[in-house]
């Protein structure tokens, strides 16, 4: 079978690639266009020109956002068999941060009729997959969740000793909570403050930052496990808003990487699904107190049943591709 994984950009969207190994690993073949542009029109046109050369028994459709592919289902017949859509992140709810009432409207028009135009649906977490139910009410395609889980290979990262920082792993922004940290480095001017990554306003949310924070920029991801490992204390702290019940401890990548490598968590602005061992959710008020609490504080160790490797969706994408077929 010959599966057609699609994204904005297929190339760099991470879900996709952690799907395209796992079923090269089960013998599909997989095709994965580069577009080498990121011009929504262009990448529609582009995209449908691809499947009518190669003709795919399976499109895979990554949402977000889902209008570049909203008229895919036409070909669909002709060009193509089946289609899976895999909804990772409500589009109409981030529109709606942005855009109002109206932005969510016509974002969830276009998340419907790819949900119904869809044979089969996965998704990465319950309140995510109770969500694109409701555009499939007649309950004839079945939704299998797949979560955002890193590989077994992520701990093999350069092991480091600790050195006390509290890390801030992401996109240098205010949707991932970097004004938070930064105010909590300001409130604890003796701890030692770490941020790895970037973003287009990194220069702007940094210019004034403590002496206390030290930021370390974008690093590949092969060097991220040994930088975490140093780390005394994880971050996320995002503020709450409308996108808080879909992200949970099933969806973020980051999050699992930080509890795989057995280091202490303190989150704000998600949703917890189930018990994590060295994991705190607190409201993003709360951060200040939270951290204050775990400076002192030791991670539990951690047994087998606490790690949580992509590695174990593998037989649920089997049974998912199985039901395509």
């Amino acid at each position: 079978m010959r599966v057609l994984l699609l994204a904005n950009q297929p190339e760099h969207t991470t879900r996709l690639k952690m799907f395209q190994a796992t079923l090269e690993e089960l013998g599909y073949d997989t095709l994965v266009p580069k577009f080498n542009t990121r011009n929504w029109i262009q990448i529609s046109s582009l995209s449908k020109q691809f499947i009518k050369k190669e003709k795919p028994d399976v499109v895979h459709l990554f949402n977000v956002p889902d209008i570049i592919y909203h008229d895919l289902s036409s070909l669909k017949g002709s060009y193509f068999k089946k289609m899976i859509y895999d909804y990772r992140s409500p589009w109409g709810v981030e529109l709606e941060m942005s855009l109002g009432t109206p932005g969510r409207i016509m974002a969830e028009y276009f998340e419907k009729k790819l949900a119904t135009s869809a044979d089969l649906i996965t998704t990465v977490n319950e309140p995510l997959g109770e969500k694109v139910k409701t555009y499939i009410k007649d309950g004839t395609r079945e939704v299998y969740e797949i979560p955002n889980y890193p590989k077994n290979s992520f701990l093999a990262g350069e092991g480091m000793a600790e050195d006390g920082a509290i890390t801030f792993l992401g996109r240098v922004c205010e949707q991932e909570g970097i004004g938070n940290f930064l105010n909590l480095a300001k409130k604890y001017p003796h701890e030692k403050f770490r941020i790895v990554g970037d973003g287009p306003f990194s220069r702007f949310y940094l210019s004034k930052k403590p002496p206390n924070v030290e930021f370390l920029g974008w690093q590949p991801h092969e060097k991220v496990a040994g930088i975490v490992k140093k780390a005394k204390i994880c971050m996320i702290p995002r503020k709450e808003n409308t996108l808080t019940p879909y992200s949970t401890d099933k969806s973020i990548w980051k999050l699992n990487e930080y509890l795989n490598l057995g280091k202490l968590v303190i989150a704000s602005g998600i949703t917890k699904e189930e018990e994590r061992k060295n994991l705190l959710i607190v409201k993003s008020s709360e951060l200040e107190n939270a951290v204050l609490e775990y400076l002192d504080k030791k991670p539990e160790k951690l047994n087998s049943g606490d790690y949580r490797f992509w590695e174990s969706n593998t037989s649920k994408i089997k049974e998912t591709y199985e039901q395509i077929q």
